[in-house]
């Protein structure tokens, strides 16, 4: 059975899906990546957020060099 959900309802809780930003973090074990300013669509009732795929990969590569520097906390805000 098909269902006819609009792309601009959100599919948890039905709220209205709107560009805005959101705060990205990852647990890495032995620190934690913070990027605030992170561009997504979101969800005006629950929060729920959407990050795009060519967002996603700068992120990638924001968690990889924190990997790689091994510091506790990096709080970092994503540049456009």
């Amino acid at each position: 059975m098909k269902t006819n959900v609009s792309p601009k309802l959100c599919p948890l809780c039905g709220g209205t899906k709107k560009k805005g930003k959101t705060t990205f973090t990852v647990d890495l074990g032995f620190g934690v990546v913070v990027v605030r300013d992170v561009p997504a669509t979101v969800c005006s009732q629950c929060g729920a957020d959407w990050i795009e795929d060519t967002i996603a990969a700068k992120l990638e590569k924001i968690v990889d060099d924190a990997r790689t520097k091994h510091n506790l906390v990096e709080v970092t805000t994503l540049s456009a």
